[in-house]
């Protein structure tokens, strides 16, 4: 069964739980990042973020909580583009 959305998040929103998710040292669950957002914010319009932002690669869930992952460090893009594919060996 598909879940319907009834609220889609605004940017600015989404742009907060970035913020809030790349501040935090640890992994944080839901509840502690709803507490720790500066707006209040419905848990199904947080889910529909949360799951927009893993599908991009930029967090991950896991049994303790949500973790930011993306790195934005040039050094570690210019070693990404010129290391090679191990899968074709």
């Amino acid at each position: 069964m598909q879940q319907i959305i009834l609220h889609y998040p605004r940017l600015d929103t989404v742009l907060m739980v970035e913020k809030v998710l790349k501040e935090a040292d640890l992994a944080i669950s839901k509840n502690e990042l709803l507490r720790r957002l500066p707006k209040q914010t419905m848990r199904q319009t947080l889910n529909v973020i949360l799951k927009y932002l893993e599908e991009k690669g930029l967090i991950m869930t896991g049994e303790k909580g949500i973790l930011w992952i993306h790195n934005e460090n040039p050094k570690m893009k210019r070693l990404l583009i010129n290391s090679r594919n191990a899968s074709k060996f």
